[in-house]
């Protein structure tokens, strides 16, 4: 069974950083394409990261590019975000996914909070 499980969410201050961590289980990440959203209630969930299941590719949203990071550590089974430089804009609830281009679905977890505020 795919299960994720997100955690490293809080309460920061601008310009502030964290690292979010995302345990996989029930498959490998290193044959997935891994991904990080967030979702501010009442808007869309919107991408903030990707990388390919090759890790040959890494996508950002122009909103965190130069500030965050998605890495993964295959023998840990596990994805990080890491954000730098955080502002208030960025406080939102943080999912990760995972997908592969062979098959429509794509598995969430249940998403950690950040908030970024003085």
């Amino acid at each position: 069974q795919v299960q994720l499980v997100e955690s490293g969410g809080g309460l920061v201050q601008p310009g502030g950083s964290l690292r979010l961590s995302c345990a996989a289980s029930g498959f490998t990440v290193s044959q997935y394409i891994m991904s990080w959203y967030r979702q501010v209630s009442g808007k869309e969930r919107e991408l903030v990261a990707a990388r390919s299941s090759t890790g040959l590719i890494t996508n950002y949203a122009h909103f965190v590019k130069g500030r965050f990071t998605i890495s993964r550590d295959n023998a840990k089974n596990m994805v990080y975000l890491q954000m730098n430089s955080l502002q208030a804009e960025d406080t939102a609830v943080y999912y990760c996914s995972a997908r592969t281009l062979a098959d429509p679905t794509v598995y969430w977890g249940q998403g950690t909070q950040v908030t970024v505020s003085s």
